[in-house]
């Protein structure tokens, strides 16, 4: 691991000492503050910015070498939290899809929306301890931001990122500690993307903005950096394992990045090469340690750098614009291709090229 990600990690860790105190801390909803490009120096200068990238190093530590069948602590807010996720999954068995001439964007998903935003809040209050009723307002708009946009009908890489928002606030708040953040990755984060695989199969949702072959993947992307330390010393799964059937079909329910692999292989048609063009070129890389060192360096350059993503985060009283006394440096701007880079020579041309159509969803 980097000395930026033992710095990170350690900086998160310091601040238990320092958990909020929700009887005196005045919480304010969330809102936009990133309006114009230019923004974006201030974002990743920010206290919000740091805690963020922080929380997402230390709960990438966590998890390394640890399987989701492991032992390890899973609190009873982990497990109330749980719970939350599963009432939203039994929602989508309540609103089914409607039939409608477009294919994708099922109207329904509205109504799922509608419910969350109503009695979201209501159930939030039930899953944390009690006298954390103040934090409420704050902490629903992540979990609301979480699972997409009602109006587009779509989902992506802000949305996962509003989810890590949410668990980072709970962290502040100490509603969560470091010792649940193996189950935080591998229980709580690992049934929201169920819930999420479920919404964009029952509702067809969009990914959000063009992604298709050429980001990591249409939807998600921490599954991939969590996954991959997860795997970090593995003896039998390699990077060249991944792609094969018999690998992610055997494992998927220990690692959430074969459990991504599967997902795709499910939802996408044609050579693995083709429709995930970056995440086969992953398959070249020599080892886990290189795989999860890149996708950090990746995640910084095309998620948390990128406007299009930033311009929706929210930030309210737990996750201010306010600068960091530590920023961490720099990524930067551009992160070549990992297969390019890892050494694939026949996909350097490939890259020069027009993406193919997005393939159809089964």
């Amino acid at each position: 691991m980097s000395d930026m990600s033992s710095t990170q990690s350690q900086d998160l860790s310091d601040k238990e000492s320092h958990i909020i105190d929700v009887s005196t801390h005045t919480f304010v909803v969330p809102e936009k503050k990133i309006k114009l490009p230019e923004d974006l120096p201030k974002w990743e200068r920010s206290q919000a910015y740091s805690d963020l990238l922080g929380f997402i190093l230390a709960l990438n530590d966590a998890v390394k070498n640890k399987k989701i069948r492991d032992q390890y602590p899973v609190s009873s807010q982990v497990e109330k939290l749980h719970g939350l996720l599963e009432v939203l999954d039994k929602w989508v068995d309540e609103i089914p899809p409607i039939d409608q001439p477009q294919r994708f964007g099922n109207k329904a998903f509205r109504t799922w929306f509608a419910r969350l935003k109503e009695k979201g809040p209501g159930l939030l209050e039930e899953s944390l301890p009690p006298g954390f009723e103040p934090a409420v307002p704050e902490l629903i708009v992540y979990l609301i931001e979480s699972v997409g946009n009602d109006t587009r009908i779509d989902y992506g890489t802000g949305h996962e990122l509003a989810f890590v928002a949410f668990l980072c606030c709970l962290c502040k708040l100490g509603v969560l500690r470091e010792e649940d953040y193996v189950a935080v990755v591998l229980k709580l984060f690992e049934r929201y993307l169920y819930l999420m695989r479920k919404l964009q199969l029952t509702y067809r949702m969009e990914p959000a903005g063009s992604h298709g072959v050429w980001s990591l993947d249409d939807y998600q992307f921490l599954p991939f950096l969590w996954g991959s330390s997860q795997l970090m010393d593995h003896p039998k799964i390699k990077p060249k394992s991944f792609i094969n059937e018999d690998i992610y079909n055997g494992f998927y329910k220990d690692y959430i990045f074969l459990s991504a692999i599967k997902f795709i292989n499910q939802v996408k048609t044609g050579p693995f090469a083709e429709h995930s063009n970056q995440l086969w070129g992953i398959s070249a890389v020599p080892n886990w340690a290189k795989v999860n060192a890149g996708l950090l360096k990746m995640y910084r350059a095309e998620v948390l750098a990128k406007f299009p993503i930033i311009q929706h985060f929210m930030f309210g009283s737990l996750l201010t614009l306010d600068p960091s006394p530590n920023p961490p440096p720099p990524v930067a701007s551009a992160v070549p291709n990992m297969a390019v880079s890892a050494g694939r020579s026949d996909l350097a041309t490939a890259t020069m090229m027009p993406p193919p159509s997005r393939p159809p969803v089964s």
